[in-house]
């Protein structure tokens, strides 16, 4: 069967030719489908790309509006020659993406009793659940808090928690009053912590004293003082205030100081008893701050293109940027892609295995389940503690029928053979999903035998912080499936494929891949850096959003991702540069040259594989091996900053020992005119 074609003569996925393998779900399995087949897909897609304005229009329509959208409903400017890069949403019209999440479910739909999620702790002993109803009191509390301590309308807030109900609630409090939340995984360094509070300018820092990993038990709040304390020695006195985009005079920079260090307050979400730091002066538990605050609370009624979060995501070079989304864009395309690419309906129960800290976190955790009035399952705990079988035990014991995992966690658990499953009962389970990186067909093959025991479709999509969900994927009863491929665009995204001078190749190529059009929840900037915006997704090729990846596009118009298209890999779903790699090689004084490239791994996806050639006279042995192993590593762009006597250094996070650089200026020598 050939691929279908529309008018512009881009190629739209068609099914498979009929000799090679393709996977469908079970018949019967999804009689009652959002989209039911190929054809509802191709129309479906064809009025998203032709006809957008009505499109998005009919979505907007499931949503609560203090000022309904009017006028245009998409203005954007990809194209670098022709002026600063914009996107705008439904500009004008006002709402709350809280208020749509939470009141709209309570007081519209009649879901107050329904569960919204099921907490599973780290522990199996440490269980609740929430419903609707306490879910939007303890919100409607936590943003009266926020309140009390002087949050308002655009000031940001940090957040360093593990996967506890007070994240979920702390997030949307933030969405609530109209502030900015920027969630920071609870497992990076306090250099890292830093660095995101600083550059996000945030003015409050919610965090806890501690948390376990499996058998680890870690102390955030020790964490979070050290980062704090590095925010106080770098702070700049001239510099934009946290609570206002105005700059302030010399005159004020005396006061600004004493002002950070006041506004950096701290409250902490007690998990446990634990010997943490304590500063009186701005320290302050999480239930003295919530005792006696009222469960009521009016939300701030927002512009479409206000900001709702800013999420931190490294490069290859700098510090990591800041993506900025905004609230009607990214409400609607959230709401849209979990419904369709799930397939969620009313009775299922749904997990997502990811951390709040990533923007899978953000988009399949939080909002598109909540948008749609969904039970999910939020989980604390790892995979493999405190046995194997742990997730398999939790399907069971919720009855989960749509499950998003990573394919580390796959191939991890495939370590263990189908012993472990066999021991639950999995028949509740309709639809799995894979998310972070391509999955290689072997995994996708046990998932799909193993786990979901060959009738439930392996939805493996692609998206990226950036993209705010998902972009290309299969949808559940439509789309015939090809082990490692994303397949097909959703609802809304125009892919193509590009050479290297920035050409469109047609029909099967590979390429770059890039976009030519916006859809709502693309990011819309790089916060306080258009320059960096601009020259990191729409420089090379003006005229398209470039995603950093390779991609294949196969004879039936089916996408396959072939990785990074600069330095980067991607290992058990985060990126690493090569390059930084090499360089924290040739830093070991017994390493001459060192060269970095990825290779396939059983569990990571990629792994890092490097070729050392060592000094005269040096031996290569087990000892030197684990040298090279060590886990800092020397920057080149730092190198490059030092050798022009730079200070603003930037994101340091990643350095073993950031003393080095210290050390590094004071040897620094300046080489004659």
């Amino acid at each position: 069967m050939s691929p279908v074609s529309d008018s512009s003569n881009r190629v739209i996925p068609g099914p498979q030719e009929p000799e090679e393998k393709t996977y469908h779900p079970s018949d019967g399995l999804f009689t009652d489908a959002h989209v039911p087949d190929f054809d509802a897909y191709l129309a479906l897609y064809k009025k998203s790309t032709e006809e957008p304005e009505e499109f998005w229009a009919d979505v907007a329509q499931e949503f609560y509006w203090k000022k309904p959208p009017s006028g245009q409903m998409l203005q954007f400017n990809f194209d670098v020659n022709k002026g600063n890069i914009y996107i705008k949403f439904m500009e004008g019209a006002k709402t709350n993406i809280c208020y749509n999440v939470l009141d709209r479910n309570v007081h519209e739909r009649n879901l107050g009793e329904k569960v919204a999620y099921y907490w599973e702790g780290n522990s199996p002993n440490h269980h609740q659940t929430i419903t609707y109803n306490q879910l939007l009191r303890n919100v409607c509390r936590c943003a009266n808090a926020l309140k009390l301590l002087g949050v308002k309308k655009g000031d940001r807030v940090a957040i360093y928690l593990p996967m506890i109900p007070e994240l979920v609630y702390t997030m949307l409090a933030c969405a609530r009053i109209g502030a900015v939340h920027s969630i920071v995984f609870a497992g990076f360094s306090s250099e890292s912590l830093c660095e995101r509070i600083m550059d996000a300018q945030c003015n409050i820092l919610v965090t806890a004293d501690g948390v376990y990993r499996g058998d680890k038990l870690i102390n955030l709040k020790k964490t979070a003082s050290e980062a704090l304390e590095r925010c106080k020695e770098r702070y700049v006195p001239v510099c934009c205030s946290p609570l206002s985009e105005e700059p302030l005079t010399n005159s004020d920079a005396s006061n600004k100081l004493q002002i950070m260090t006041k506004l950096l307050s701290r409250v902490c979400v007690c998990v446990g008893v634990l010997q943490t730091p304590w500063d009186e002066s701005c320290d302050i538990w999480w239930a003295d701050l919530m005792d006696g605050v009222s469960d009521e609370c009016e939300p701030e009624w927002m512009d479409s293109e206000d900001p709702l979060f800013i999420l931190y995501t490294s490069g290859s070079t700098g510090k990591p940027k800041g993506v900025v989304h905004t609230v009607t864009g990214y409400m609607l395309y959230t709401s849209l892609t979990f419904k369709y690419v799930f397939d969620y309906h009313h009775d299922d129960v749904y997990w997502c295995t990811a951390d709040i800290g990533w923007i899978t976190g953000h988009s399949y955790i939080t909002y598109g389940p909540l948008a749609n009035g969904a039970t999910s399952v939020l989980f604390e705990g790892v995979p493999v503690y405190p046995h194997v079988g742990r997730l398999w035990e939790i399907i069971e014991k919720y009855g989960v029928s749509k499950f998003y995992t990573a394919p580390t966690a796959i191939r991890l658990l495939m370590k263990y053979g189908r012993e472990p499953l066999q021991q639950y009962d999995l028949s509740s389970l309709r639809v799995l999903g894979t998310v972070g990186e391509p999955i290689n067909p072997e995994a996708w093959l046990w998932y799909y035998d193993v786990v979901g025991q060959q009738r439930c479709p392996v939805i493996d999509t692609f998206w990226q912080t950036e993209t705010g969900g998902h972009v290309l994927t299969p949808l559940p009863a439509a789309t015939p499936l090809k082990p490692g491929s994303a397949t097909c665009p959703f609802f809304g995204v125009q892919p193509a494929v590009l050479n290297e001078h920035g050409e469109e190749l047609e029909g099967e190529a590979e390429g770059y891949l890039v976009f030519r059009k916006p859809w709502p929840g693309i990011m819309r900037g790089v916060y306080g850096n258009q320059e960096r915006f601009e020259s990191t997704y729409f420089r090379k090729f003006p005229g398209f959003y470039v995603t950093g990846d390779g991609c294949r596009r196969d004879k039936d118009g089916y996408y396959w991702i072939t990785g990074r298209i600069d330095d980067m890999l991607n290992v058990s779903g985060h990126l690493l540069s090569t390059a930084e790699v090499e360089a924290a090689l040739t830093e070991h004084p017994s390493v001459a040259e060192a060269a970095v490239v990825s290779r396939p791994h059983a569990v990571k996806g990629e792994c890092l594989y490097c070729f050392v050639t060592l000094k005269d006279h040096k031996e290569f042995n087990r000892t030197l091996m684990e040298e090279l192993k060590r886990k800092g590593k020397i920057m080149r762009r730092v190198l490059r900053q030092i050798a022009r006597n730079e200070k603003d250094l930037g994101d340091l996070s990643t350095l073993a020992d950031p003393k080095v650089v210290e050390v590094l200026f004071s040897q620094r020598w300046e080489a004659a005119a």
